[in-house]
């Protein structure tokens, strides 16, 4: 069979088993994971039971844990076809995939749209595509639109997957340059006050940037597009008084803004030049009462033609398991203990 070929699948009969038979046993063990351990993670994420038995697979459980599973490992099984690899991070990102899918498709088609090769971006060391339906919309997003906000907690990916785009961008030469900039104020401290010049001063503030760059591009690569000029990472204050043309452009960490800062930001952009906005508006650092420039950007931009919002929740979240129910368990806490509404302050 070619590479695009797809496994039998045997139909069950309500309380039955559906069976799964693979045509490359070669790929088996990759797709179950040593000692079966990806099986276990679809079967105790989605409460199905997984028997494997030569290159036949037998499903249990309820019918719609059982059609996601089904479509989980027709999803992991094709990017094994294709070459691709296949960790714990894939399979959790399939199965998010299809218990998440619209009502209007089927989780296999959920997971096929995902991972077809026009939603992937393309860097110099890695392959990226969607692990959730928020990140779906958020790479449409950025193919599609000039200015981007990607608002929401932390572990979905809005700054990795604009880095990875940035970088794409760069190496096709859509862009000659990308810059990188945060705010210089977290958790309370102010930079006068840490030991260091300028340059040491900063570079805590921004080191999660550049740990998505070496991500990305190869070390030598990334000193030597940095030196030259093609990358530049630098606090927000170093924007002001600059236009931005030809570029990719990344403010992140942008709940600490102020709306002075946020229009100045946003007043950068320059011709042939891309924009993305990042923060989480349930982690502010601005002294108290200061308003945040983010989300008095989300209120003044919500319906501007050629900006798109994409607003990701906590079943975006794509780190490990336990911190999708952290961020869940302080939303419930924050909304129980403020009523707020949406981040466009409708009520929820």
């Amino acid at each position: 069979m070619n590479s695009d070929s797809i496994p039998d699948v045997t139909a069950s009969r309500a309380g039955e088993p559906t069976y799964i038979q693979f045509d490359d046993n070669a790929l088996l063990p990759l797709l179950f994971g040593e000692h079966d351990q990806h099986l276990l993670r679809i079967e105790q994420q989605l409460g199905v039971s997984l028997a494997s038995r030569g290159n036949r697979l037998a499903i249990s459980g309820p019918a719609a844990s059982v059609e996601a599973a089904n479509a989980a490992l027709m999803a992991l099984y094709q990017r094994l076809k294709k070459g691709l690899e296949v960790g714990d991070g894939e399979v959790d990102a399939v199965v998010r995939m299809t218990m998440q899918a619209p009502d209007s498709e089927s989780g296999e088609e959920a997971v096929r749209a995902v991972h077809a090769d026009d939603m992937a971006i393309m860097t110099r060391k890695r392959r990226l595509t969607p692990r959730s339906p928020g990140q779906k919309a958020y790479i449409q997003a950025l193919r599609s639109h000039e200015l981007v906000f990607g608002i929401g907690p932390a572990g979905t990916g809005k700054t990795y997957l604009a880095a990875a785009m940035a970088v794409s961008m760069l190496m096709e030469g859509a862009v000659e340059r990308i810059i990188l900039s945060r705010p210089a104020v977290e958790a309370g401290e102010r930079l006068g006050f840490l030991p260091g010049d300028l340059h040491e001063k900063v570079d805590p503030y921004l080191r999660p940037l550049y740990d998505a760059l070496y991500d990305m591009l190869p070390g030598t690569q990334v000193t030597s597009r940095i030196g030259n000029g093609e990358i530049e990472v630098a606090p927000l204050a170093f924007m002001r008084g600059r236009t931005l043309s030809n570029a990719f452009i990344i403010l992140d960490e942008a709940q600490n803004t102020t709306p002075v800062q946020m229009k100045m930001a946003l007043t950068r952009l320059g011709e042939n030049s891309r924009m993305v906005v990042t923060g989480d508006l349930s982690q502010i650092d601005l002294p108290k009462g200061a308003p945040s420039g983010l989300r008095e950007a989300a209120g003044v931009l919500a319906d501007m033609e050629g900006v798109a919002f994409v607003q990701f929740t906590a079943a975006d979240v794509v780190r490990h398991t336990l911190v999708t129910r952290i961020v869940r368990a302080y939303a419930a806490f924050d909304a129980g203990k403020s009523g707020e509404g949406d981040l466009f302050g409708r009520e929820r």
